[in-house]
């Protein structure tokens, strides 16, 4: 019998789709508690395999070849990977990728990983062959031989839902005893290892050919074949359920794309993680008069926003009253800044600014309260918490708390209309009454004019405003046809609005044409079907942070450097050289020994009369040369 075919585990579900899957799931449990590093490597591939399988039942496969990171990114750009399952898999492939090259992997982020893969397991057979498929809970491998407190902790707690799952479930109790059995065995079995090591690489050698094969079983399906997988897999992946830690992992990687430094495993405040000048931090478990705070952000020494991360399966929108609870209960200490509310509004009774809250699922708008990263601006007691698409940058957050939000919705309730085209009645009230919902908090508004009543002269006015009293930063102009682009282009550089300059002269703004908004831009013109401009916002804010971050360590370094220079440690020094003191010592002494002989005023720096007749028949020379060539 094939040892595949006698034990049952976590992925022992994957074997009507294909033996390898088992093998390599079961390999990596084995190599857990002894070798994590390899642990990974096994998910890695597993994960990998996966992924080769969703291609080939859709008919995208195309070579074994293709990298992890190309394939995940063609399913999703499909439809056919949710974002949230392309986060699974991009997490597996990093952590896969960080063993390889750098060695890296301890048992913590062995487990995580484990858990991870296990549940991008469970989504792909609920996908394609059992929607209604029960897993059970997870099964934790067999703990190391020296394992730290947090580790225990988390086997633990595993272990504990297995127990309570087997009470309430007392047919698969019996079945998972009698799989415990087996396992306890194989465990015992060197040859048993062997062997499944020996069958997962045969197997692999032979991956390529089995690939093509389903993928060309899978290019003769219809197109509503196609679709009913799709349906599956984003049905399946709504059913996911991730624990918090795996839902920390999730968090860690937004946070890092949005430019902060971040790991919820090793920069935490209890392993002596503090904030530093020139650096954007998310450090966690930050200690609060409430408890800790899940993650504080800084920015330099500034804390900025405390951030309560939950549960996939928790309503996030209501986790963000515990983050402005340990906003309300942060103390500023040594190693931070005073707080930066108290000082900014003295009507907040919060001593962050800001507050969120995220269970790390990306943003659905059917899902509004339970996806997304929920934020509040904690500066004005009358804010309310919105659900946002992603996280702040750091830039972003600095500039959104150097804005002053009540002093700008004062100046533009006094601000004039004078400017350089008249504004009909009717337009200056509906520019009014936009502004004055903004000022309420509200975030959707709609402005019905009919044709040739001057809707574009009017957005143009009221933009204008918004960026001069700085109660906006940027704005997105989206237009559903090219042709009223380049109108709305053509009018901002025609409207002079005062002392004669134009829109485009006063604020600087991004055309059609132009795909990549830089960190000053104003207002971007786009198109509804091209609307890539949010994202290149965001990748502009990375790029000024990245900047900012670059020129902090540069800054300190220079210092450093000139420093060790002068102690003669920035290369290996030969001890029997002369220290530099008293080489200084010595050239002092000579220059005082050595008296200076005086040197006249009159002609000083003057050539002799031999210097200058030799000079002269030096510049002469290359005359008379050419003299004598012409003439020859």
């Amino acid at each position: 019998m094939k040892p595949a075919e006698s034990l049952r585990d976590n992925f022992a579900h994957l074997k009507a789709h294909d033996e390898q899957l088992v093998r390599l799931g079961l390999l990596a449990e084995r190599y857990f508690a002894e070798d994590p590093n390899t642990s990974l490597l096994k998910l890695r591939q597993l994960a990998e395999l996966l992924a080769q399988h969703v291609a080939t039942r859709i008919g995208l496969f195309v070579s074994a070849e293709e990298s992890q990171y190309e394939l995940i990114r063609r399913l999703l750009e499909q439809g056919i990977l949710t974002r949230e399952i392309a986060q699974l898999f991009g997490e597996v492939r990093r952590a896969g990728n960080a063993a390889s090259h750098t060695l890296a992997g301890d048992h913590r982020s062995a487990l995580t990983a484990l858990k991870i893969t296990w549940q991008l397991g469970v989504w792909f057979h609920r996908s394609f062959q059992d929607p209604g498929f029960r897993s059970g809970p997870f099964v934790s491998p067999a703990a190391p031989a020296s394992e730290s407190g947090e580790l225990h902790a988390e086997l633990d707690r595993l272990n504990s839902e297995l127990a309570t799952y087997r009470q309430a479930h007392h047919a698969a109790a019996q079945q998972l005893a009698a799989v415990d059995s087996q396992l306890r065995e194989a465990r015992d079995d060197q040859a048993f290892w062997e062997q499944l090591a020996l069958e997962a690489d045969h197997a692999r050698a032979a991956l390529a050919a089995q690939l093509a094969t389903l993928q060309a079983q899978s290019a003769t399906q219809g197109k509503e074949s196609v679709a009913g997988f799709v349906t599956a897999a984003h049905t399946a992946a709504a059913k996911l359920v991730l624990d918090e830690t795996e839902t920390r992992k999730l968090i860690d990687e937004q946070l890092r794309q949005a430019g902060w430094t971040v790991d919820s495993t090793s920069l935490r405040y209890a392993r002596g993680a503090r904030p530093e000048k020139g650096r954007n931090l998310a450090i966690a478990e930050w200690p609060t008069a409430s408890g800790p705070a899940d993650y504080l952000l800084f920015v330099g020494l500034t804390p900025m926003a405390a951030v309560e991360a939950k549960r996939r399966n928790i309503d996030v929108s209501a986790a963000l009253q515990q983050a402005k609870r340990y906003s309300r209960d942060f103390t500023a200490s040594d190693a931070t800044l005073t707080s930066t509310t108290d000082a900014a509004n003295s009507e907040s009774a919060y001593r962050l600014p800001f507050a969120f809250a995220s269970n790390g699922r990306p943003y659905l708008c059917q899902l509004a309260t339970r996806s997304g990263v929920w934020f509040c601006d904690l500066r004005r007691p009358d804010s309310l918490g919105r659900a946002l698409d992603g996280w702040y940058t750091p830039a972003g957050l600095s500039a959104l708390l150097k804005r002053d939000e009540r002093r700008a919705d004062t100046q533009l309730q006094s601000e004039p209309f004078a400017y350089g085209f008249p504004l009909r009645h009717y337009q200056q009230a509906a520019i009014q009454a936009a502004e004055s919902a903004i000022a309420r908090g509200q975030r959707e508004m709609l402005l019905a004019m009919a044709t040739g009543t001057g809707k574009t002269r009017t957005c143009i006015a009221l933009i204008y405003r918004l960026l001069k009293t700085q109660r906006c930063r940027r704005v997105l102009f989206l237009v559903d046809r090219s042709a009223l682009g380049e109108q709305a282009a053509n009018a901002f550089k025609d409207k002079r609005m005062e002392s004669l300059q134009t829109f485009a002269e006063v604020f600087g703004i991004k055309e059609l044409d132009e795909q990549s908004p830089d960190s000053d831009t104003a207002v971007h013109i786009a198109t509804v079907q091209g609307r890539r401009v949010e994202a290149l916002f965001a990748y502009a804010d990375r790029l000024e942070a990245r900047y900012a971050a670059a020129r902090a360590r540069v800054e300190r370094l220079t210092p450093a450097l000139l420093a060790k220079a002068f102690r003669g440690e920035l290369v290996p020094q030969d001890p029997n050289d002369e220290p530099a003191g008293e080489l200084l010592e010595r050239i002092r002494a000579a220059r005082t020994a050595t008296p200076q002989k005086p040197r006249s005023r009159q002609g000083a720096g003057r050539p002799t009369k031999t210097q200058r007749a030799e000079l002269t028949r030096t510049l002469t020379l290359p005359q008379a040369r050419l003299t004598k060539t012409s003439a020859t």
